[in-house]
């Protein structure tokens, strides 16, 4: 739209609709690519809230961590553990695909940690657990 009339035209008649409408809106003037801004105040609940519910797995995120930040994420858990704990041997219960990796890929850094810490390291895949779910269990 090159003429302003015709801009102030489109905003007077955008600006007419809203009237009805209850919620407050806020109309810009058209810009140099000739876009015009609104927003409008939620009246209710949206749509995604009322109709869905948070992914049990991810808590409601919509991602999970990959197996790799997980390995990662129960080596530190078990330094803490031996620390506090004292303990000679673990196991720790995941995903099957986390347990996987431990004992594949990260197996040489899983050998380095029991020497280091001088604990034994089991472990147990569980089917009921998401790849974000483990424990470690003092035994």
């Amino acid at each position: 739209m090159q003429s302003e009339d015709h801009k102030k035209q489109v905003l007077q008649a955008l600006e007419r609709c809203l009237e009805k409408d209850r919620a407050k809106t806020k109309i810009t003037e058209v810009s140099s690519l000739g876009l015009v801004e609104m927003t409008r105040k939620r009246t209710r609940e949206s749509l995604e809230h009322i109709l869905c519910e948070p992914c049990s797995a991810c808590g409601g995120r919509g991602v999970l961590k990959t197996s790799e930040s997980m390995c990662l994420e129960i080596f530190r858990e078990i330094i803490r553990e031996v620390r506090q704990y004292k303990v000679q041997k673990l196991l720790v219960l995941a995903s099957n695909s986390v347990v996987e990796m431990l004992l594949d890929e990260e197996a040489d850094m899983l050998a380095e940690l029991e020497t280091f810490l001088g604990v034994q390291i089991k472990f147990r895949a569980e089917a009921e657990y998401n790849q974000e779910q483990y424990d470690v269990v003092l035994l």
